[in-house]
């Protein structure tokens, strides 16, 4: 795969050379160009189907878009190259021509089996967790207006109704549901460090329990995101308690395939019960202050 990414590259510069400026390619040399840009083209997308399913879905799919990036990249150059006038290099063409050069550049990048490419999938999700949950706790300590960073509009007027702050009883439910996007990221975290310690690709059967804990895992950062734009006011405390609910079940989920898989031995399912007991907890305390809602 690195050497097709190498020799595409390669080929774009060319390509771009060419039509840099006058005088125009002969139509031989175009002919030429061309076969040589697709027979690159075709060698990476070969060298993609190549790759076994069995290694990993979650290896391939991170593998596919790096190899749909640099045939985008080709196309988009292509693109560039016919519709511009031949008088000088464009910044467009630049631009293009440095997209396929990036593009065929991450192959140095990619994951090497699906072990890494789970890793790497987990602390993307883990990435967008913290930023959710920093950005919630920043607008709770913010004061009673989580909308204090917004200007004042002069058509909207004064934004002194109580649609634009917390209650009291708002902000005893919020804690709780911080509590759920806290173990969030802390099972994220938990779940990278015996995925990075202990997962193993040596059978079919470990690569899949990989790619079921990628698939899950995947599901946790929109629940996330979900939960935290239902917790803005005005508060419908209905639908922070089904967002809860939501990902409470997608971390218990996580949480299980974990402690079924070859990445959980017996010294790691202490912090696999605790977090299960934790999600259990601020889901019940979510309950208890939405009673009156169902």
């Amino acid at each position: 795969l690195g050497q097709t990414f190498k020799v595409t590259s390669q080929e774009a510069t060319k390509l771009s050379l060419a039509f840099s400026g006058p005088p125009l390619t002969s139509a031989e040399d175009c002919r030429k160009l061309s076969e040589d840009v697709q027979n690159a083209i075709l060698a990476v997308a070969t060298v993609y189907y190549w790759l076994p399913k069995g290694q990993g879905t979650t290896l391939r799919k991170m593998v596919r878009d790096a190899t749909a990036e640099v045939v985008e990249g080709m196309i988009q150059l292509t693109e560039t190259i016919l519709s511009a006038p031949l008088e000088s290099l464009s910044q467009e063409q630049l631009i293009s021509t440095g997209g396929v050069w990036e593009a065929c550049e991450q192959v140095s990048s990619l994951p090497r089996d699906n072990q890494a490419a789970v890793a790497s999938a987990l602390a993307a999700c883990l990435g967008v967790v913290k930023d959710a949950l920093e950005e919630m706790e920043h607008a709770l300590v913010e004061g009673q207006d989580p909308y204090s960073d917004i200007m004042e509009d002069e058509e909207l007027g004064f934004r002194g109704n109580r649609d634009t702050y917390w209650s009291e009883a708002d902000r005893k439910l919020l804690s709780s549901c911080m509590g759920l996007m806290k173990a969030s990221k802390a099972c994220l975290k938990k779940v990278l460090g015996v995925v990075k310690a202990y997962g193993k690709v040596d059978s079919p059967e470990q690569i899949a329990q990989l790619d079921d804990l990628a698939d899950i895992a995947n599901e946790i950062s929109p629940s996330v995101d979900e939960l935290a734009l239902s917790m803005y006011p005005p508060v419908n405390e209905l639908a922070v308690r089904l967002n809860a609910a939501k990902l409470a079940s997608v971390l218990k989920k996580v949480l299980e395939i974990t402690k079924t898989s070859h990445v959980c031995p017996p010294s790691e399912e202490g912090w696999v019960q605790f977090l299960t007991d934790a999600v259990d907890h601020n889901m019940n305390k979510i309950k208890n202050f939405t009673q009156g809602q169902l």
